[in-house]
C-alpha cells in the first residue's frame, strides 16, 4: 500500500480523504482574496512593533537578519506549496504529518498550530491595545483588547466571505501603507525635505558603530523576534478547503513571497533607519511610528499609527479562522471533541472559533495583570509553536520526496526548487533559532511552556487511544504502513 494510501484508505472519517468538497466548507475566498490574505500574512504587529526593540538590540543588521529568515520562510513555502499540490485540504500541516510520519504527529501539530494562533491572537490584541493607547492613554489595555476580540468573533462567524473580506481590506491597508512609507522615506533620503533634514542620509545604515553595533551575537539574538514577524505566511495553506481555485492562487501567492520579503521587510526597514539613526529607536515603540513623527509629517505618527493597528487586527481575525478550521480537521480525524467538527448554518466552524476566542481571552487577562510584558510572553511562545509546525511541513516534504523518488507517489505539479536540499537547510536553521530562544532568558519561557504542552499532548494521545478502539486500530495500521513503505514510525 502506497503512502498516499496510508493517508487516503483509512476511512471512518480520517479527514485525509484529499477530496476538499465533502468537507463541507464553502468555496467562498477568490483569487484576490488568497492574493491578498498571502500578502497580508507577510506584514504583521512582527514587523511594525516588534522590529522596533529589536533594532535596538542589533541595529542596522536587523536588515540582514530579515533577509537570511525570508530566504528559510521561502523553503518552507515552497516544500508547502509541492505538498498543497500534491494533495490541498483544509488542514493541510496536520493531515501531511499524520499521512509521512504517523497519526502522533498529526495531532501534535494540529494542535500546536491551534495553539500558536491562540497564543499569536493574544499577542495581536495586546499590540491593538497599545495602539489605541497612543489616542486615548486613559483607556486601559485590557478593554481594548477585549473590544476587539468580540467584534472579531462576530465577524468570523458569519461566513468566509466576511472573513476573505475583511482580510482583504486590512492587507491593502497594509501594503498601500507600507508602499507610501517606502516612498515617502526615499524621498526624505533623497530630497531631504522634512523635519528629519540632514540627519536623514543612506549612512546612517553604517555610519553609527557599523551595520553590527552590538556584535554579530546579539544579532543573531534577534531571530526569534524575526521569526515571528514571519508567522502567518503559512495561512494559505489553510485556505486550500475553501479557494475556488486552489491550483491557480496557490502557487501564485507562494511565489509572489521573495518580492513581498524584500519590499516589505528589508525595504521598509532599510528606508526607516535611512530616515532615523538606529540608537534613537525603543522597544515598546513602533518604528514607523516614531520615523513618521520625526519626518514631521502632519498627523504622519496618527496615520501610521492606525496602519499598525490593522495590522494587529488582521493577524487577529486570520487567527480565529485558522483555528476553528484546525480544530475541525482534528476532530474530522477523532483528535478533538467532535462537536467542534460541526459546521454552522453560514458553514464556519463556529464551535470551534468560539472555543479559540475563550482562550485568546487569557491575552486580555495578560493585559490586566502585566500589560508591560504580555507582549514579550507570547510572541515567545507563538514563535516555538510556529517552529514546530515549520518543521513538520519540511519533514513532510523530505517523506514525501523519498516517496516520489521510489515511485510509490506521483510527483507534484509545483515542486520546490532543489529538492529536499533546501528544506534541510531550513530545518538546520530552525534548530539553530530553537536553540538561540534557550539561551535567551526573555524567550525561554516558550521552551518551559513547549515542554509542559508537549506532556498534555502524549498524556492525551495516551488517552485517546485508550479510550478510543479505533483510533488505536486506525494508529497500528498506519504506523504498519509506514514502515513497509520504508518511513519512520508516528
Amino acid at each position: 500500500m502506497t503512502s498516499k494510501q496510508v493517508g487516503t484508505n483509512l476511512g471512518d472519517g480520517s479527514g485525509a480523504t484529499g477530496d476538499t468538497p465533502e468537507e463541507g466548507y464553502e468555496r467562498g475566498l477568490g483569487s484576490r482574496q488568497v492574493q491578498m490574505i498571502a500578502i497580508g500574512g507577510a506584514i504583521g504587529v512582527g514587523l511594525f512593533l516588534g522590529a522596533g526593540a529589536n533594532i535596538a538590540k542589533a541595529g542596522p543588521s536587523l536588515i540582514l537578519m530579515y533577509a537570511l529568515a525570508g530566504v528559510i520562510v521561502f523553503f518552507i513555502m515552497r516544500a508547502l506549496g509541492e505538498l498543497l499540490m500534491y494533495r490541498p485540504v483544509s488542514g493541510s500541516f496536520s493531515e501531511y504529518a499524520r499521512e509521512f510520519l504517523g497519526p502522533f504527529f498529526g495531532f501534535v501539530t494540529g494542535w500546536t498550530y491551534w495553539l500558536m494562533w491562540v497564543v499569536t491572537g493574544m499577542a495581536e490584541l495586546t499590540a491593538a491595545a497599545i495602539y489605541v493607547h497612543f489616542w486615548f492613554p486613559d483607556i486601559p489595555q485590557w478593554v481594548t483588547a477585549l473590544v476587539f476580540l468580540i467584534l472579531l468573533y462576530v465577524a468570523n462567524l458569519i461566513s468566509v466571505k466576511l472573513f476573505g473580506e475583511i482580510e482583504f481590506w486590512f492587507s491593502m491597508v497594509k501594503v498601500t501603507a507600507l508602499i507610501g512609507m517606502i516612498v515617502i522615506g526615499l524621498g526624505v533620503v533623497t530630497l531631504g525635505f522634512s523635519q528629519a533634514g540632514d540627519t536623514a542620509a543612506v549612512s546612517n545604515i553604517w555610519a553609527h558603530d557599523g551595520i553590527f553595533p552590538n556584535g554579530i551575537g546579539s544579532s543573531l539574538m534577534t531571530l526569534q523576534g524575526v521569526m515571528f514577524a514571519y508567522l502567518a505566511v503559512e495561512l494559505v495553506g489553510v485556505t486550500a478547503g475553501e479557494s475556488e481555485n486552489p491550483e491557480k492562487t496557490l502557487p501564485k501567492a507562494i511565489n509572489t513571497l521573495p518580492w513581498r520579503i524584500i519590499v516589505f521587510y528589508v525595504g521598509a526597514l532599510s528606508v526607516i533607519l535611512m530616515v532615523v539613526k538606529w540608537t534613537e529607536f525603543q522597544p515598546g515603540v513602533s518604528p514607523f511610528v516614531a520615523a513618521f513623527a520625526k519626518i514631521g509629517i502632519p498627523a504622519g505618527a496618527a496615520i501610521i499609527n492606525f496602519v499598525v493597528l490593522t495590522a494587529a487586527l488582521s493577524s487577529c481575525n486570520s487567527g480565529m479562522y485558522s483555528t476553528g478550521r484546525m480544530l475541525r480537521d482534528l476532530a474530522a480525524n477523532s483528535e478533538a471533541p467532535k462537536i467542534l467538527g460541526k459546521l454552522s448554518s453560514s458553514k464556519t466552524p463556529a464551535l470551534g472559533i468560539t472555543l479559540s476566542v475563550v482562550l485568546m481571552g487569557i491575552g486580555v487577562v495578560l493585559n490586566y495583570v502585566v500589560p508591560e510584558k504580555a507582549f514579550a510572553y507570547v510572541t515567545s511562545v507563538a514563535t516555538a509553536a510556529g517552529i514546530w509546525t515549520w518543521l513538520m511541513i519540511l519533514v513532510s516534504h523530505i517523506r514525501y520526496r523519498r516517496e516520489v523518488v521510489a515511485g510509490r507517489l506521483p510527483a507534484s505539479s509545483f515542486p520546490a526548487p532543489g529538492g529536499t536540499v533546501c528544506s534541510w537547510i531550513a530545518v538546520a536553521f530552525l534548530l539553530l533559532v530553537t536553540g538561540l530562544i534557550a539561551i535567551d532568558p526573555e524567550s525561554r519561557v516558550s521552551l518551559y511552556v513547549g515542554a509542559g504542552w508537549a506532556v498534555c499532548l502524549a498524556v492525551g494521545w495516551a488517552i485517546l487511544k485508550s479510550r478510543n478502539p479505533h483510533i488505536a486500530a486506525r494508529a497500528k495500521v498506519q504506523d504498519k504502513q509506514l514502515e513497509t513503505s520504508g518511513q519512520p514510525r508516528g
